[in-house]
């Protein structure tokens, strides 16, 4: 737990369980949220390929998660953790590209 924290800069034990808690709702919530989306759009298991509808599904989970991941950081008091986490997670799926737009956004105002 200490090399978590560390690789983390995390000081407390209390904030470790804090971002624990935020990981368990953000993970919940986002793939709840993900099936009414694709509903939303017309896209059920009935319409679709199950192969097609479940690839579509993981998709919308991502981006949902990352937004959630921010929001619920946020309202837990996490929210530079939650915020340099989804960047780090962005850049590591090689779309740093995006990351780098909402912090030069940031540096405009």
């Amino acid at each position: 737990m200490s090399n978590l924290k560390q690789r983390w800069g995390i000081k407390s034990n209390w904030q470790m369980t804090i971002i624990f808690i935020v990981f368990a709702i953000t993970g919940t919530t986002a793939s709840f949220l993900s099936k009414p989306i694709l509903t939303w759009l017309g896209i059920t298991r009935d319409n679709l390929h199950p192969v097609f509808y479940w690839a579509l599904y993981i998709l919308i989970i991502l981006p949902v998660y990352k937004v959630l991941l921010v929001l619920i950081g946020t309202i837990f008091g996490q929210h530079t953790f939650f915020k340099n986490f989804v960047f780090k997670m962005l850049r590591g799926m090689k779309l740093g590209f995006i990351a780098d737009a909402f912090e030069n956004k940031k540096g405009d105002q």
